[in-house]
């Protein structure tokens, strides 16, 4: 079906053919549509062979015993669609995730580094259960890879869910499996060589998109092909989680995430960590073993001590540096400010400390910060340089200043932030002459004239 008649509308009764998702290894994938809802139809494609036709049953089959929120559910096929089908194989109607793949969020420009923080928890979180269930379930997926990732909004929030289980194994047709044919850039070692294999090819796969999403490039020779990269990796130690090659062609291994990346610094450890753990060569030693406590590998123990974390970023408007600390879970305002005190260089008292929402609502001091965690960093104002604004606004869960009140102290945060980007811009422009820069910000002016800067307030 070529690409025009795509785009021409097809009904099947009162469902219309909205445009083609992909292309698997088995088949297509259409959008459908009634009225307000749609599913997802995979169409098995008419040239497949009888082991592929087996395989297509048994993702059907897969699909209609899973049900978890990581795992996109298989859907009812509408009786009007079952004329579509192109042989005798049944269709597979699916959920319809409408925010894309993961390869699409990986090829954006701004994600070149690596996603953003909060992108990479959400993702660990939401592929780790997922694995987690289809493994408790007894089946492997093997053929993890961000093009099998897709995302679906659910009440205002990101959700990732796995798909494409064509390549899937029931473990109950036996624990050891001998015989793949997939994704070639995020299969285990051991898949190259047809040697027996467990849910640990799993684990590989997952570390190898971890890498990715954290850093923007695979995690092992990414230039090269698996068949040409293994030969050089499979001798790696097992805290190496990176090779590269230099410009004498040697390669080199590393234990560390590379930079720059988005990880603040109390995660990169404890990731790294985990990755050392997925990206073992040895696929019995993969994933680190049983925890006794838990009865589950170790790395599903790391996994959910990262996901524990509660990270607060703390960027100090006066030295434009970010801060990054970890907080325990009944930690108040004040421990949080004494450590800014104490274990950073900011060098502010706590009574002359003010911690401030990207809005301008100070954080409020009978919350403890790790129960209102922004998505964004905190800004720390030093009112001592402020003499004029002590201004404390609370949420709307408490009382709040009246608007003229508000004006004033998101005009004196703005303020703030002037003064930031023009210290940022007195560090990296040099001013010559009589030259003048006007900063509009909030109603908020700058004037740059001859290195003395002059600042009004409209």
């Amino acid at each position: 079906m070529d690409r025009n008649a795509l785009k021409q509308s097809q009904l099947c009764g009162s469902w219309e053919m909205k445009e083609r998702l992909g292309i698997g290894g088995f088949g297509h994938v259409y959008l459908y549509q009634h009225l307000v809802k749609k599913i997802a139809v995979k169409l098995c494609r008419l040239e497949l062979n009888s082991k592929n036709k087996g395989r297509w049953s048994r993702e059907i089959q897969i699909m209609k015993k899973l049900n978890h929120v990581n795992v996109v559910q298989a859907r009812e096929v509408p009786e009007e669609l079952s004329s579509i089908a192109l042989n005798d194989l049944p269709l597979l109607a699916m959920e319809y995730c409408s925010k894309g793949d993961l390869r699409k969020v990986l090829n954006k420009p701004e994600n070149c580094c690596g996603l953003k923080e909060s992108e990479i928890l959400s993702l660990l979180s939401d592929i780790g259960s997922g694995i987690q269930y289809l493994h408790e379930n007894k089946i492997i997926h093997r053929d993890l890879k961000p093009e099998n990732i897709v995302l679906q909004e659910v009440n205002g929030k990101l959700v990732h869910k796995i798909i494409d289980l064509g390549y899937a194994k029931d473990l109950d047709q036996g624990s050891l499996c001998t015989s793949f044919v997939g994704t070639l850039q995020y299969l285990a070692p051991e898949l190259f060589e047809s040697k027996p294999y467990t849910v640990t090819v799993d684990y590989w796969s997952f570390g190898t998109v971890i890498f990715e999403c954290a850093c923007g490039f695979r995690p092992f020779l990414h230039h090269m092909q698996p068949v040409q990269w293994t030969s050089k990796v499979k001798n790696k130690g097992p805290k190496d989680i990176m090779a590269i090659e230099d410009m004498n062609g040697e390669v080199r291994f590393s234990a560390h995430l590379p930079y720059p990346n988005n990880l603040s610094r109390p995660l990169s450890e404890p990731i790294e960590s985990l990755l050392q753990m997925l990206l073992l060569w040895d696929p019995a030693a993969r994933g680190g073993g049983v925890d006794p406590e838990t009865n589950k590998p170790h790395c599903y123990t790391t996994l959910q001590n990262i996901l524990n974390m509660k990270v607060i970023h703390v960027l100090d408007m006066t030295s434009a540096q970010l801060h990054s600390l970890v907080l325990g879970p009944e930690d108040s305002l004040h421990s949080l400010q004494l450590h800014l005190e104490t274990h950073t260089q900011t060098h502010i008292s706590p009574l002359s400390q003010e911690l401030l929402l990207e809005t301008g609502i100070s954080l409020d001091p009978r919350r403890p910060p790790a129960h209102c965690l922004p998505d964004g960093p905190v800004c720390l104002k030093n009112t001592n340089a402020y003499p004029h604004s002590h201004m404390t606004v609370h949420d709307s869960h408490f009382p709040v200043a009246d608007v003229g009140e508000m004006r004033n102290l998101n005009r004196d945060f703005h303020f703030s932030f002037c003064l930031l980007v023009l210290q940022l811009l007195l560090t990296h422009i040099k001013v010559l002459g009589r030259k003048i820069a006007v900063l509009k910000k909030s109603g908020i002016f700058i004037w740059i004239k001859s290195k003395h800067p002059v600042f009004t307030l409209l």
